[in-house]
């Protein structure tokens, strides 16, 4: 009899241990339970990193993050069925995305985030959801035209960022410039320390747009790259991939996404962007 009771007890401590680990913990990574969808379904929060120096995109004032960005997160938490009043931002940097992700930090990261090869090695992307193109911001009197004139210039941009690499890689005569934030570059162009700062053309809109730098800046116009933003998550997590795209697909058609457009990136008075849901990432592919 006791060995039967030992027998009944050994087999369901296995059980257990196989509930366990089939069951999902809700911890980002990974598919299924213990990816995206599963922490959202379990904890009913998340945790997104964004950019907060970024007017119309990401911009952080006190303990509030608002932007175009923002309001793309809070459409892909609320299709996981996470409500806006329960996501934590996270303020995140050029350089930081990549680990931040990968050490669990955040869920998922909405930040002007470019797609690349580079960083899929790392990281899974989900979208685009929006195609910018690199550019240059000058002073309003400057007599550059374009990346071809950097020659011996001065340009500011940000570590580790998609624009500074293609500088450094296409435009090497030029002095570059990094910091941490793009933030950073304006009282250097301002005060004409630098001749350019070069980043995505919208978020070099968005800074030339603001009420302290009206009429001092400019966007040359010229973009020099495609930009497709994507949101990033952990790698191999295919099932919360699949599921972000889903959220972007029906929001491109009950006009959630163009709404995020308007309250933010159109307030400058440029029309909302069709998101093209035909160049959604395959999130089954590196």
């Amino acid at each position: 009899m006791r060995m039967k009771r030992v027998a009944a007890v050994a087999a369901a401590a296995t059980l257990a241990l196989g509930l366990a680990a089939c069951g999902g913990d809700g911890e980002s990574g990974g598919s299924g339970s213990k990816g995206l969808i599963g922490k959202a379904q379990n904890q009913k929060k998340l945790v997104i990193g964004v950019k907060a120096d970024q007017p119309g995109l990401g911009l952080q004032t006190g303990s509030t993050y608002e932007g175009f960005d923002v309001e793309i997160a809070k459409i892909i938490a609320k299709g996981l069925g996470v409500e806006a009043g329960s996501i934590e931002w996270k303020t995140t940097v050029s350089a930081n995305r990549e680990p931040f992700i990968q050490q669990g930090t955040v869920d998922l990261v909405v930040a002007t985030y470019t797609i690349n090869d580079e960083r899929k090695q790392k990281i899974s992307f989900a979208g685009p959801y929006f195609i910018a193109g690199q550019d240059l911001l000058v002073n309003a009197d400057s007599t550059l035209v374009g990346p071809e004139g950097l020659d011996g210039k001065t340009v500011c941009s940000v570590t580790g960022s998609t624009p500074a690499k293609r500088i450094q890689t296409e435009h090497p005569k030029a002095k570059l410039q990094q910091f941490d934030s793009y933030s950073k570059c304006l009282p250097l162009l301002e005060n004409r320390k630098v001749d350019a700062v070069t980043t995505d053309d919208i978020i070099l809109a968005g800074y030339a747009a603001q009420d302290q730098y009206a009429g001092k800046f400019k966007v040359v116009g010229k973009p020099f790259s495609s930009e497709p933003y994507g949101i990033g998550l952990k790698k191999d997590d295919k099932d919360g991939c699949e599921k972000v795209n889903e959220i972007l697909k029906a929001a491109a058609s009950d006009g959630s996404y163009k709404a995020a457009w308007d309250s933010t990136l159109g307030k400058s008075g440029k029309a909302a962007p069709e998101l093209d849901t035909t160049k959604l990432t395959n999130c089954g592919s590196v």
